[in-house]
């Protein structure tokens, strides 16, 4: 299992680094620059919602996930994974990471929203058993969301 570990105030370059280089190619697609890459890195950090998973010991952030418990669900903000890390199986170990931690917190589900111009991400996220529950605009956004029970369900396969 992919070591994950609370991000710490010194990761913060590092989360803004993953995420920039995972989220930058989406820019020209759908027009505008993707939320996570607006997002208060340090404050999320310093707010433990930050969990990163480095390449190796003492090796630099491969990927991480931003996640914020929620009344009856965990909210799954952000899950980025560094291009070269992509291919992997980084992804993969950081969603089954989020789906255990929902269990541990005692939460039945998880929650995750995704641009409707990111169809590969739609496309790993139905791979992985989540079910669209809506598609909304939110401000600039075209947003399908989704959600997986995860409570007496099987982990990714």
């Amino acid at each position: 299992m992919t070591h994950v570990r609370p991000a710490l105030p010194a990761d913060v370059p590092a989360v803004k680094a993953v995420i920039d280089a995972a989220f930058h190619h989406y820019i020209e697609r759908i027009g505008l620059v993707p939320a996570p890459m607006e997002a208060d890195h340090a404050a999320n950090v310093a707010a433990g919602r930050v969990f990163v998973a480095p390449a190796g010991a003492g090796e630099p952030v491969a990927g991480l996930v931003v996640v914020i418990p929620e009344a009856g669900h965990l909210y799954l903000d952000t899950v980025a994974v560094r291009p070269d890390a992509q291919g992997t199986g980084l992804g993969r170990a950081l969603m089954t990471w989020v789906e255990q931690r929902a269990r541990d917190l005692g939460l039945p589900e998880v929650r995750l929203l995704t641009n409707a111009m990111m169809w590969e991400n739609q496309k790993m996220y139905e791979r992985y058993g989540y079910e669209v529950t809506e598609r909304r605009l939110d401000g600039p956004y075209d947003r399908v969301h989704y959600r997986k029970r995860v409570l007496n369900s099987p982990p990714i396969e």
